[in-house]
């Protein structure tokens, strides 16, 4: 903390993925956290400082935290009682058969907060919500505590850089209740909260609620926009035989685009950019502004033709037949440096594979216990080299970097027949056919 700032006492409700990791960084800077967890052996894991995911740096940040005495998690919301600032970091997936956001545990973690909550504090939501959530909620927090306040402060955490993205944010949103009206100043509680951050000179947008709750929406659907317009790129490529990658590489120079995001491939999956564009066109169907993002249901349905079109290419190279073909398939996390299998395009490909004959074999370096756990139909291997023995063509579908670097020519003698398909276009193609191999990707020519 800077000699400015004033440790507070903070509590974070939900400790999953975002809590757990927002829960350890508060610490890291100077406050003393509560973690509250309903999943009882959740919390007893993690004030075990045992991590129940992937994400680099995160076990050591956790330990740290632990071992200061400034963090501890409880499955009782009792032990938030008296925290000056309580950070509500619930999860929201999609409502099951519908594309809208199911609030059931925001609701609920707000609705069991309310009984402990204090004059004076700052109730702050970082779960990603429909725009409307937030008043609602501060409606039921000014009727239950009407010394207390609510802020909307979205987070914008990358799997794989969730650890940097917390304590080194690209920016920091509050969504705020008007400061007249406000019975807490939650600009200046947030403000301490981040003394750090906002002494790093952090830029930062102060907001009302509606806003703050669009942005984490409208950024995710920005840029699974643009994933989606490069893979639209790939195919037309495919038909006229233009290269995507150089195509990006070319159109990347123009500053108003940029390279980022324009890699063609499999598409996007996860917890995040899939259920949050349809759950922002959802509400702005509720909100009768639905022909405003009528454009983000082309963005699914070409981001989920991807994984058809990789069947597809995977068939073409197997002689037009899957049947009893040997695929191996690397990776299963839906991107590197994580184990988040949500809507993972390289399962749903692997499982379409084997549905249609292939013997398949997937691996990956960190998400093969959750595929075991969840896609029990799949065989899983621990290695690269365990899945491609005797196969007949192996995938690339997660760019982790241990695959990227893989030697092709001794990779080469494991498989039956040297096949690669690179559904990330992260392969040096130059190297992986000089050593033999027929290499194939979205949207790149067939030489």
């Amino acid at each position: 903390m800077s000699e400015t700032s004033t440790p507070l006492k903070l509590s974070v409700i939900g400790c999953g993925y975002l809590g757990a990791v927002h829960a350890a960084s508060m610490a890291e800077l100077g406050h003393e956290v509560v973690g509250i967890e309903v999943d009882v052996a959740k919390a007893e894991s993690l004030a075990a400082g045992r991590v129940p995911f992937f994400e680099p740096g995160f076990e050591e940040l956790l330990r740290r935290s632990l071992d200061s005495g400034r963090l501890s998690f409880s499955s009782d919301m009792a032990a938030a009682r008296g925290a000056a600032v309580h950070f509500v970091c619930v999860g929201t997936p999609q409502r099951r058969g519908e594309y809208a956001a199911d609030l059931t545990y925001v609701e609920a973690a707000t609705a069991s907060l309310l009984d402990v909550l204090g004059p004076g504090e700052l109730v702050v939501g970082k779960s990603t919500v429909p725009v409307g959530t937030a008043a609602r909620l501060a409606e039921q927090v000014a009727a239950r505590v009407p010394e207390a306040a609510l802020a909307w402060n979205p987070e914008f955490l990358r799997e794989g850089f969730a650890v940097q993205d917390t304590l080194h944010p690209d920016r920091l949103v509050y969504g705020v209740a008007d400061a007249a009206d406000a019975p807490v100043d939650a600009e200046k509680v947030l403000d301490g909260v981040y003394a750090r951050i906002v002494a790093d000179g952090t830029p930062k947008v102060v907001t009302d609620y509606a806003t703050a709750e669009m942005v984490k929406t409208a950024a995710n659907s920005f840029l699974a926009t643009k994933i989606s317009f490069i893979n639209a790129m790939a195919e037309l490529c495919e038909a006229t035989g233009a290269d995507v990658k150089q195509l990006a590489d070319a159109i990347g120079h123009d500053d108003r685009i940029g390279r980022k995001f324009l890699n063609a491939g499999l598409g996007f999956g996860g917890g995040c950019l899939p259920k949050d564009i349809r759950a922002f066109m959802a509400r702005a169907g509720e909100l009768g502004a639905d022909q405003a993002l009528t454009f983000l249901r082309e963005v699914d349905n070409i981001n989920m033709r991807r994984r058809i079109r990789m069947v597809e290419l995977a068939r073409q190279v197997c002689d037009d037949s899957l049947l009893g073909k040997r695929i191996a398939v690397l990776g299963a996390a839906f991107k590197p440096d994580s184990d988040d299998i949500r809507d993972s395009p390289a399962l749903n490909v692997a499982a379409q594979l084997q549905l249609q004959g292939a013997n398949v074999r997937v691996t990956d370096p960190a998400a093969v216990p959750n595929v075991r756990r969840h896609w029990a139909q799949l065989d899983c291997v621990d290695t690269p080299e365990e899945a491609a023995e005797g196969a007949d063509a192996v995938l690339l579908l997660t760019e982790w970097r241990q695959y990227k670097e893989l030697d092709p020519a001794t990779f080469g003698k494991v498989v039956r027949t040297r096949r690669v398909l690179d559904g990330r276009n992260a392969l040096d193609r130059e190297s992986w056919e000089a050593a033999g191999w027929t290499y194939r990707a979205l949207g790149r020519r067939n030489v």
